[in-house]
């Protein structure tokens, strides 16, 4: 459906090309096809055209039907997206949502794109951030169960974060003195200790070291009222300590309009805010605003610009 747009810049789809055209004559959507040969450059991009570097399926696919034999392809259309990035071949790539739990049916490891992208990067430490109109939220920890977000915020995982954001937020969106709201980990920011102590031990230290240290980052916030409108004044981003104390709240606000950065990576990606939504898969009632998103703040980023 993107693809009957005029694109803001010169796309090359990862894919099956033959997958692309099936799903396109489903829909019936007029689609031309171009496959590009290795290290081939797409030209210039119109409405209803899209350059492709193929990737083959192993099997053929129903929408909205999971096969674990697929799985190899869709991290061999990620390797080859990064591969072009890291090459230079590319200025930056944006992503779909994937379905995590057929890759692991697979047998292959996957917790998701942002863990995967850092592994294969050598990145540290990615940083998730989901930016809409209005509203930046990072987190500290992804995608890992309630029960293990508590020890894996550490105080250098939370300083590296915070000087991820501040760099980050400089370089890609101008902002000179980022100024990051931190939220804390427990009920209340842990009650002075009475509803869980990570506030005092990790978060307020780091928080004043690094301010010690002339970033401008305050906090531990309650969660609760974090995102309330005179807070939300004060700042450029929420830091979040945990995947649904942030995004709850930016999905709500900007469901089909937020775009996920991955920050801490030596490419640009971004990515949609949503899931695989199956029972949606070929019946064109996905709404492709989130993806559409995505490529235009991967174009801003990769120009330098501010967000609109």
């Amino acid at each position: 459906m993107l693809a009957q747009d005029h694109p803001p810049c010169d796309i090359a789809v990862v894919a099956d090309p033959a997958l692309l055209g099936e799903r396109a004559d489903q829909l019936g959507l007029p689609l031309q096809i171009r496959e590009l040969k290795d290290h081939e450059q797409s030209g210039p991009s119109a409405a209803g055209c899209l350059d492709v570097i193929p990737v083959p399926l192993k099997n053929t696919t129903v929408a909205g039907c999971l096969d674990p034999n697929n799985a190899p392809y869709v991290l061999a259309t990620l390797e080859r997206a990064v591969t072009g990035c890291l090459s230079g071949e590319f200025d930056a790539m944006v992503t779909g949502p994937v379905q995590k739990s057929v890759i692991n049916a697979a047998g292959i490891p996957f917790s998701g794109h942002t863990e995967w992208l850092a592994q294969r990067t050598g990145a540290p430490l990615p940083v998730m951030m989901l930016t809409c109109p209005g509203l930046r939220v990072a987190l500290v920890t992804t995608h890992l169960p309630l029960k293990d977000v508590p020890k894996a915020i550490t105080p250098e995982r939370l300083r590296t974060t915070v000087e991820i954001l501040h760099r980050e937020l400089q370089s890609k969106y101008h902002l000179d003195q980022p100024r990051i709201l931190v939220c804390g980990l427990n009920p209340h920011a842990g009650e002075d200790g009475h509803l869980g102590d990570e506030e005092i031990r990790v978060i307020r230290p780091v928080i004043q070291q690094l301010a010690a240290e002339g970033l401008n980052v305050f906090g531990p916030m309650p969660a609760d009222t974090a995102f309330t409108p005179p807070q939300l004044e004060k700042c450029d981003v929420v830091l979040a300590m945990y995947h649904d104390q942030g995004l709850t709240v930016l999905k709500h606000k900007g469901f089909g309009d937020a775009v996920n950065v991955t920050l801490g990576l030596p490419l640009i990606r971004t990515s949609v805010d949503h899931g695989t939504a199956l029972d949606l898969a070929g019946t064109g009632g996905i709404d492709p605003g989130s993806l559409r998103a995505a490529v235009a703040e991967a174009v801003r980023c990769a120009q330098g610009r501010l967000p609109a």
